[in-house]
C-alpha cells in the first residue's frame, strides 16, 4: 500500500470514513470541496487565455491539486491514523447522493414538476427547465449511477491505494474534470489535462464499479454484463460508459438517448434495456449504489480478516 498502512488498518479507517459520511453528511459550512472549487475558478480565470492554453491548463492542474495532496499526505503522516478517516469523510459523497436525488423522487411522486426540475438541475449539466417526468427520472438515475463511481467508489479505491492522500488526489482531480473537462471553445485545450488525468485515475475504479453493478443485478446479471460489453464502447467517456451501461442493465431500464444541453438536442447512445425510467428507478439506482458500497466494505473487511488470521497462524 502506498499509504504505508496495512490492510486491517485501511479497512477500519475505510469503515470509519464511510460511517462519518452517513452520520454527518456534507459540512453545511466551509465544505473543503466548495473552497477548492473557488480556487479552481480563480486559477482558470487567470490562466485560461492566450494561445498556450494546453500548457496553462497543465500548470493550473498542478497548482490546484499537487500542493493540497502533498499537504494531506504530510498531515496524515504526522497527525495519526484518525486523519485518514477524516480525509476520506471530506472526500466521499455517499449521503450527499441520497440527499440530492431522493427529493427528486418525492417531487415527482407528488406531481410537483417545477420542484423536480429545479432539484434535477442541481445535479446534472443538461437543461431541465422544460423537462417532463420521464426525462427527469432518466437524468436522476443516470447521475446516481455515474456519480456512484465518481463520488464514492473511485474515492474508496484510491483511499485503499494511498490512504487519505489518495482520496484527496482522486476527488480533486475528479472535481477539476467536472469543472474544466468540457469539449467547447473555452475548455477544450485548457481542460484537456484535467480530463485525461481523471480518465486515467478512474479507469480501474470505473470497471470495478461496473463489475459490482453486474454482481448485484441478481437474475439480471447476464443482461447487465451484455449492456456493458455492447453499449459502453459507443460512449465518448471511457469510464462513464461501462458504469452507466452496466447499471442501467442491472436496473432493467432504458437510459441514454435524447437530452438537451445548452439549448441543443443531443442524441446519445442508448444505455440498458427495458421501459423508460420512472421516479422509482431513481430510488432503485440509489439502492444499487448503497448495496455496492456495502459490497466493497464487505470485501475489504473479509480481506482484512483473512490477513489477520493468516498472520496469526503463519
Amino acid at each position: 500500500m502506498l499509504s504505508g498502512l496495512g490492510l486491517p488498518q485501511l479497512a477500519a479507517l475505510l469503515l470509519a470514513g464511510v460511517l462519518l459520511d452517513l452520520l454527518l453528511g456534507e459540512p453545511r459550512r466551509w465544505h473543503p470541496l466548495v473552497g477548492f472549487g473557488r480556487l479552481a475558478q480563480w486559477l482558470e480565470g487567470r490562466l485560461n487565455h492566450g494561445r498556450s492554453r494546453f500548457p496553462r491548463g497543465l500548470l493550473a492542474w498542478i497548482l490546484a491539486v499537487l500542493p493540497l495532496t502533498a499537504l494531506a499526505w504530510l498531515a496524515a503522516h504526522h497527525a495519526g491514523l484518525w486523519l485518514h478517516a477524516v480525509l476520506l469523510y471530506a472526500c466521499i459523497g455517499l449521503r450527499s447522493l441520497r440527499e440530492h436525488t431522493l427529493p427528486i423522487v418525492d417531487a415527482l411522486r407528488a406531481g410537483d414538476l417545477e420542484t423536480a426540475r429545479v432539484r434535477t438541475s442541481w445535479i446534472v449539466s443538461r437543461d431541465t427547465a422544460d423537462a417532463q417526468e420521464a426525462e427527469l427520472a432518466k437524468a436522476g438515475a443516470e447521475s446516481l449511477l455515474e456519480n456512484g463511481n465518481d463520488a464514492v467508489f473511485g474515492t474508496l479505491f484510491w483511499f485503499l491505494v494511498a490512504g487519505g492522500a489518495g482520496a484527496v488526489l482522486f476527488r480533486l482531480a475528479n472535481t477539476l474534470d467536472a469543472m474544466w473537462g468540457y469539449r467547447n471553445e473555452r475548455f477544450d485545450l485548457f481542460g484537456r489535462t484535467a480530463a485525461r488525468i481523471d480518465d486515467a485515475l478512474n479507469y480501474v475504479p470505473a470497471r470495478l464499479t461496473a463489475l459490482s453493478y453486474v454482481l448485484l443485478a441478481g437474475s439480471a446479471r447476464a443482461r447487465a454484463w451484455q449492456c456493458w460489453r455492447s453499449q459502453a464502447p459507443a460512449w465518448s467517456s471511457p469510464n462513464a460508459g461501462p458504469v452507466m451501461a452496466s447499471g442501467a442493465g442491472a436496473l432493467g431500464v432504458s437510459l441514454g438517448g435524447a437530452a438537451v444541453y445548452d439549448g441543443r438536442l443531443e442524441q446519445r447512445p442508448p444505455l440498458g434495456t427495458g421501459p423508460a425510467a420512472t421516479s422509482g428507478d431513481i430510488a432503485r439506482a440509489w439502492r444499487l449504489v448503497l448495496h455496492t458500497t456495502l459490497l466493497w466494505l464487505g470485501v475489504v473487511g473479509a480481506g482484512a480478516a483473512f490477513f489477520l488470521l493468516w498472520g496469526h497462524y503463519a
